[in-house]
């Protein structure tokens, strides 16, 4: 059954989805049409020269180009004045908080900072010894208590600015 199947396809080329080539037919005249064109001066032909220097540079600027009107007599360039400016100093612009909140500060080493509000809420932490920005990844301290803010030990101590064995600090915290 399956040789019968083979033969089939084999006698069959159509369904199997292969033809024989096309056979080379030349294009018909009837499928060109004429054109006729009016020459203006009688069929001479016309010679091209190459361009000539002067219209190769045409839209070409050089460093040395100069500007000129038609008709008026070139000017020499006038030198700007030298302007005096103002020294820049370094500085910086703080975006004022929605909201501040003043309180007491502890750390701890959880690696977090902790704040009673919703984790990826962005804060500035300022105390003493310098202000850090941080993002809140942690829920915390308990309520009732006056601490506001719990910190991871390093951005304790650069908040603080104060000795190792100290454990709170007052800070102002900005919600942003």
């Amino acid at each position: 059954m399956a040789l019968t199947a083979a033969l089939a396809l084999v006698a069959l080329p159509g369904l199997a989805s292969s033809r024989t080539p096309s056979t080379y037919r030349p294009l018909e005249a009837a499928a060109f049409q004429a054109i006729t064109i009016n020459a203006s001066d009688g069929g001479s032909s016309q010679t091209i020269h190459p361009l000539d220097p002067a219209f190769r540079s045409a839209n070409a600027l050089t460093g040395d180009s100069q500007f000129i009107e038609q008709g008026v007599r070139a000017v020499r360039a006038v030198v700007r004045a030298k302007t005096v400016q103002p020294d820049v100093t370094a500085g910086y612009s703080i975006k004022p908080p929605r909201y501040t909140m003043t309180g007491t500060a502890t750390f701890y080493d959880n690696g977090t900072t902790a704040m009673r509000l919703p984790r990826g809420t962005v804060i500035r932490v300022c105390g003493p010894g310098g202000c850090v920005e941080r993002v809140v990844n942690d829920y915390g301290p308990t309520a009732g208590t006056s601490r506001i803010i719990d910190l991871y030990r390093p951005d304790f101590f650069a908040v603080c600015g104060c000795p190792s064995w100290s454990g709170t600090v007052k800070v102002t915290v900005g919600i942003y």
